[in-house]
């Protein structure tokens, strides 16, 4: 693949007229009950968890929200998760294993969110803990790359049973 198609599949990956993960959730999950807070530090906007119903099957849904508007992909962090977002994450998906739902996962971030303050709050830590405990959950997770899904802090919610890709998303620990 040529560098200038690359870079289209970037770019039609980070589009505006992509469906967010708050859209998809309207069209696919009846009663979505959204659950807030790490229970440490605070509660993440970019990270949208919680419960409801697929074709009547209780599930857990753990969603990357970008935004669409200006305003609204500044209060999501553009889809770029602090470590308090990964620890909710975490202790949803804990809460979805306790009471076997099965777990779905929405990606779409450029990464993790690349601030002081982020760092200073354990953000490779809240990843690093992610992948390690995830990985042995005992509920079947399926991974949804909605857009982007970038560096660690796409991999932080991407372990699962099933990893599947829209078209025209992008799934890469490295920078395209």
């Amino acid at each position: 693949m040529n560098e200038e198609r690359v870079w289209q599949t970037v770019q039609k990956a980070r589009s505006n007229t992509r469906p967010t993960a708050s859209k998809l959730l309207s069209f696919l999950v009846k009663d979505f009950v959204e659950l807030h807070g790490d229970r440490y530090f605070g509660d993440d906007p970019s990270i949208i968890a919680g419960i409801g119903t697929l074709k009547d099957l209780p599930i857990t849904i753990i969603a990357q929200e970008k935004g669409t508007t200006t305003p609204s992909k500044i209060q999501h962090h553009f889809g770029m998760p602090h470590p308090e977002g990964y620890r909710k994450a975490l202790r949803i998906a804990a809460l979805a294993a306790k009471f076997h739902q099965p777990i779905f996962f929405i990606i779409d971030t450029p990464g993790a969110y690349p601030g002081i303050g982020a760092e200073e709050r354990g953000q490779a830590q809240a990843i690093a803990k992610n992948l390690f405990e995830l990985i042995a959950l005992p509920v079947p997770i399926v991974c949804l790359i909605l857009g982007e899904g970038g560096s660690g802090g796409a991999l932080a919610l991407g372990i699962g049973d099933q990893v599947w890709m829209m078209e025209h998303a992008i799934y890469s620990i490295l920078s395209p």
